[in-house]
């Protein structure tokens, strides 16, 4: 009563003593483990269980539960995490930046997936960042190899009409970087020095790893929007060309996209921009790598473990080949006569039927199963045209002698493929046609006709019937009209010779004859 008459509130209730903890004998222990961890790879830190095992072991110790060490553990690892760095750390943040015009830009390159004609394909996304502006330059390319890196780069500048004065970003891609050397030094191949020194701009290389990312923040999180916003779902395209097409109409429209705490557009900002830029050399950079395989009997090269056709007309020599980023061009001096989109996966082959036409028309029985055939088929080339001319000619051919229509030849489509007739000598591709051997009787007889070698092919008006109602106005001649180019390759050794061996000749000193011999 004399308590509650001093004074209304209750005094404060005395708190017992804290209870000294189960793990008070072991918890230095458990502190040495926790220091050990901190140079021990990631994967092999001491857990739990093993924390338990190791006291029970080594220490003899086996009253406290696993919820208790994990409670200890949970707070003692951290704190003991910051002792270590006690002094030499730096804190988790950021420094917001100040560029200047024209002065500064970001490189970075992301995966995505696209439906190429038809087939899912991972591509590579080329990003080119100016740092002030923000304006930014978006490309697609098959793969993320040398070419590809440096023509995402010629794209980039032509499109903005020039280059950083002072530098451009990177992370140490291998493109660009043979080795990581101390500090911010690296060992860079000879191409890429090249290339630096032809549009005269210098390169910063970020800091290995997840800190190095955030050295180049803007055109880290420019990638992941653009992707997230343009290429979701996955974009469906006949060729990467049309979707670099699509890509850029979407940079031009961009301009008017406003950064978030800007007051100006993207596109205004850029043009205070662009004229700070260092303007570009006269002449373009060529990115491309020359090669020079040698054409194999089946009318293909190999470039890069990966099979394209050219024009049968170059079998046993060797051809110049550029391989650009996505494509592959394949010359004859200066003229090109044969294009091919670059292949990503190993033994793949890319063929185009009208590279076969002079070998078909001495091996006409080789056209139904050939394998360019099934991929004009499959890419869209070898059209309904094509096919009903094709129907035509197998039909003639089954017609017996005697037949009214039986002297006149069936003539194939023009030469299927890609529709430009590049590859197939000096006649478009729609002057061009197959003639597929019959049963009539041309002027070398049916087994010239057999052969392929008939000249009544041009006469021949069942095809062309067949051409004028599927509505093409092509015009059809026989390919022996056609002059075949001069043969390369040079002239075969003289095997006569070699004939002696077909008749043995009766040995001197024995009655055994030389080739007979067992």
């Amino acid at each position: 009563m004399r308590k509650a008459l001093e004074s209304p509130v209750p005094p404060k209730r005395k708190s017992p003593p804290p209870r000294k903890s189960v793990l008070e004998p072991v918890k230095g222990f458990i502190d040495a483990m926790l220091r050990e961890d901190l140079d021990a790879p990631a994967k092999q830190k001491h857990t739990i269980p093993r924390i338990m095992e190791r006291l029970a072991a080594e220490h003899d110790f086996e009253l406290a539960r696993q919820t208790t060490v994990w409670e200890y553990v949970s707070k003692r690892r951290p704190q003991i995490r910051a002792e270590a760095l006690d002094g030499r750390r730096h804190l988790d943040g950021m420094v917001p930046q100040a560029k200047r015009p024209g002065e500064e830009a970001e490189v970075d390159s992301a995966d995505f997936w696209l439906d190429l004609a038809g087939q899912r394909r991972k591509c590579v996304l080329f990003t080119l960042r100016l740092s002030y502006s923000g304006k930014a330059v978006h490309r697609v390319y098959a793969t993320a190899s040398q070419e590809a890196f440096l023509e995402g780069h010629v794209e980039a500048f032509t499109v903005l009409g020039g280059v950083p004065s002072v530098h451009i970003r990177y992370d140490n891609l291998k493109p660009a970087v043979k080795q990581v050397l101390f500090g911010r030094s690296r060992l860079e191949s000879a191409r890429w020095a090249s290339f630096k020194s032809w549009y005269q701009f210098s390169a910063f290389y970020c800091a290995p790893g997840e800190d190095g990312a955030h050295e180049k923040g803007g055109v880290e999180h420019e990638g992941g929007r653009f992707r997230r916003e343009h290429l979701v779902p996955p974009p469906e395209v006949d060729s990467l060309a049309e979707l670099n097409e699509r890509l850029a109409a979407i940079d031009v429209a961009e301009g008017a996209r406003h950064i978030h705490g800007r007051p100006t557009s993207l596109g205004f900002d850029f043009e205070a921009e662009r004229e700070r830029l260092r303007p570009l050399p006269a002449d373009g950079y060529d990115c491309g790598i020359d090669l020079t395989p040698t054409v194999a009997r089946n009318s293909r090269i190999t470039v890069r473990q990966c099979y394209y056709s050219v024009p049968a007309k170059f079998i046993g020599t060797k051809v110049r080949v550029k391989l650009r980023a996505n494509e592959l061009w394949v010359f004859d001096g200066r003229k090109v006569v044969a294009r091919h989109p670059q292949l990503t996966r190993r033994y793949t082959y890319h063929g185009i039927l009208d590279h076969y036409l002079e070998i078909l028309l001495v091996k006409p029985g080789a056209f139904a199963g050939a394998s360019a055939l099934a991929q004009a088929r499959a890419e869209g080339g070898f059209t309904k045209v094509h096919e009903a001319f094709w129907a035509a000619a197998e039909e003639e051919g089954r017609r017996p002698r005697g037949h009214p229509d039986a002297d006149r030849g069936a003539a194939a489509p023009p030469a299927a493929g890609r529709g430009t007739g590049r590859g197939d000598g000096d006649l478009p591709a729609d002057r061009v046609g197959l003639h597929r051997p019959g049963r009539h009787r041309g002027p070398q007889g049916d087994g010239g006709h057999r052969r392929g070698r008939c000249r009544a092919a041009g006469r021949c008006r069942r095809g062309a019937r067949r051409l004028r109602a599927a509505g093409s106005g092509a015009q059809v001649i026989s390919l022996h009209a056609r002059r075949l180019p001069p043969d390369l390759r040079q002239a075969l050794p003289d095997m006569s010779k070699y004939g002696r061996l077909l008749s043995p000749v009766a040995g001197r000193d024995s009655q055994t004859q030389k080739g007979s011999g067992a």
